[in-house]
């Protein structure tokens, strides 16, 4: 890396043999209390990332991470910079934070958010947590910074709007801050942050830990970084001991299919309704028109999906990604468009005018192609081609999480063939030994022929005016839902399955006989490779639910105050401890049968 000149580079190995010979989190450093609380959370073993940048960081240097999406960057830097949090617990507060954790959107800030809180309530330690994004008020902003929290976790909006309103002077960040962790580095830059990082820039002090995280790390991000790191370790997450790293995780295989834009219809109809493609699947496309489009075609076949877009209120997609990711639906689609908003930046001022007088504001901080940790999601289906390789990485990382397996399939239009072939020398860098994107082959073509005539029938129904109504009915019942909700949700959490994203908007019923589709429409092998979908999710579904059941069986075990409670009191008792009348007795049986 050109940003500093005496960085030291290291390669991490990722493969199945340096599992076997990884380190534990207490040979890393960890905090007893961390890893206690990794434990409750499943997290039993470090990743080679992890690995390698936990103790790094533990010692004070600035760290460059190079890995990709689903490699565990969060963990690696949340561990050490909360463990030397808490060896400042007893001392004086601070007049700021102590450390600040940038993103690049709403929902990544609200995930690293969640994902602190939860390490700081599991191990008992009074460290604050705050969050910020552009749209925070002023009132708010001086409630969360009153208390002196420890991390700040924020968009670079949300910082500078700190700085311009006089929530927080330039002179306290200089004397408190700590550590600054730039995560999604490429992200920040390519989500339109860059202006906004110079300015933070200039307030952050010589003498603060720098960690930046990035899947790519390109000029810009090197530039960027320049002036912020000081002898950084660079550590790039390899691939069976290749010297380039890998762009995408071993555990997903990519395939793409070649077909016009008008079939795209009938070929994602086949994947799901012909079940040739694992679930929980989540669907990108680039404008919010073509997600409606997509729904209101796939509800007249009874699959029913929810639409996530940058036009959603924040209460809404935040319950649309807790939805999904709780397993309430199985398809979801997703608008990428983060490059029409650039576009529309570099347009006329009369025409950008003109959109925000017709619609209502997209979010610019809000992306769910990025950063975002699903739960258990096996399958990306990318309908519109991203239009940048970069942005295809993020997208199908997704999937294939941490030792999960995953699996993409990408609709390639012949106008979208440059992306595709950009996107195959980004891949080919790696050598012949990288993560080919494979030709997606139907059991037979009569597969997608038999769908057609319907599929063709159906789109001709789904008008520009059933999209522009549908899509304004389903922000204003989300905004509706939004608002009455809100507090709602706070105090029961688990409620969130009676707001229903993935409802019907079209005005008419679907068709019955859409729902199914007939015998003598699918053939033999096609029937026999849908079984096999079938049967694998099947087992996987049931390994996981048996993993997570021995998981809580051995938590209930060794948090239930009863059996604790009888124990002392039977110690207590033969120690010739006071008894009560009449109630020792019913205890002790009740805490005998259940132990048994």
């Amino acid at each position: 890396m050109a940003a500093a000149k005496s960085s030291v580079d290291i390669e991490v190995e990722d493969r199945e043999q340096a599992d076997e010979t990884s380190k534990s989190f207490e040979e890393l450093g960890v905090d007893a209390r961390l890893i206690r609380a990794l434990s409750k959370k499943g997290v039993n073993k470090p990743t080679p990332i992890q690995c390698s940048a936990v103790p790094l960081i533990l010692e004070g240097k600035d760290v460059v991470t190079r890995a990709h999406t689903g490699s565990g960057k969060t963990f690696a830097y949340l561990l050490p910079v909360l463990q030397k949090l808490f060896s400042e617990v007893s001392e004086q507060k601070k007049a700021a934070p102590a450390v600040f954790i940038v993103v690049p959107t709403r929902e990544l800030c609200q995930q690293v958010y969640n994902e602190a809180m939860s390490l700081i309530e599991l191990c008992r330690v009074q460290l604050k947590v705050v969050q910020f994004t552009t749209d925070a008020q002023i009132n708010d902003l001086k409630v969360a910074l009153a208390g002196r929290p420890d991390i700040l976790v924020s968009t670079p909006g949300g910082i500078l709007k700190c700085l311009k309103l006089g929530v927080l002077q330039g002179k306290q960040i200089q004397d408190s801050l700590s550590v600054l962790v730039l995560d999604e580095a490429d992200l920040l830059l390519s989500f339109g942050h860059g202006n906004d990082l110079k300015a933070l820039t200039v307030h952050i002090p010589r003498q603060c830990q720098c960690l930046l995280m990035s899947a790519t790390i390109s000029e810009e991000v090197e530039t960027l970084a320049r002036p912020l790191l000081h002898n950084p370790y660079i550590l790039t997450l390899c691939d069976n001991g290749n010297e380039k790293d890998e762009i995408v995780s071993k555990n997903i295989q990519q395939y793409y299919i070649k077909c016009s834009s008008r079939d795209k219809l009938v070929h994602i109809l086949a994947l799901l309704k012909l079940e040739l493609v694992q679930k929980k699947v989540l669907i990108f496309t680039n404008t919010i028109d073509m997600s409606f489009r997509l729904k209101l075609f796939l509800e007249q076949f009874g699959i029913k999906s929810a639409v996530f877009n940058s036009e959603l209120p924040l209460n809404s997609r935040k319950h649309i990604i807790e939805g999904f990711s709780a397993g309430l639906f199985d398809y979801m689609i997703a608008t990428d468009d983060g490059d029409s908003k650039e576009k529309e930046k570099d347009g006329d001022g009369d025409n950008a005018v003109k959109k925000k007088s017709k619609r209502r504001a997209k979010d610019t901080e809000a992306g769910v192609a990025r950063g975002i940790d699903f739960k258990n999601v096996h399958t990306v289906i990318n309908f519109d081609m991203p239009q940048s390789a970069v942005r295809y990485v993020h997208r199908i990382g997704r999937t294939g999480r941490a030792h999960d397996l995953g699996e993409s399939v990408s609709l390639v239009a012949p106008e979208e063939e440059n992306v595709f072939e950009e996107i195959e020398a980004l891949l080919g860098e790696n050598g012949p030994d990288s993560n080919p994107i494979a030709k997606f082959r139907f059991p037979t073509e009569n597969a997608v022929e038999s769908l057609r005539y319907r599929a063709e029938d159906v789109a001709r129904s789904v008008t520009k005016i059933a999209v522009r109504e549908s899509r304004a009915q389903d922000l204003r019942n989300e905004i509706l839902n939004s608002e009455k909700l809100k507090a709602h949700f706070q105090n029961n959490p688990k409620d969130l399955d009676l707001l229903k994203h993935d409802k019907p908007l079209s005005k008419k019923a679907p068709a019955p006989h859409l729902r199914d589709v007939p015998a003598y429409l699918l053939d033999p092998t096609t029937q026999e490779a849908s079984k096999i979908v079938k049967l694998t999710s099947a087992v996987m579904r049931r390994n996981n639910n048996s993993a997570r059941r021995r998981g809580s069986q051995g938590k209930s075990r060794n948090r239930d105050p009863l059996k604790s409670f009888s124990a002392q009191g039977q110690k207590n008792s033969s120690k010739g401890g006071m008894k009560r009348k009449g109630t020792d007795g019913d205890s002790g049986k009740k805490s005998k049968t259940k132990h048994t």
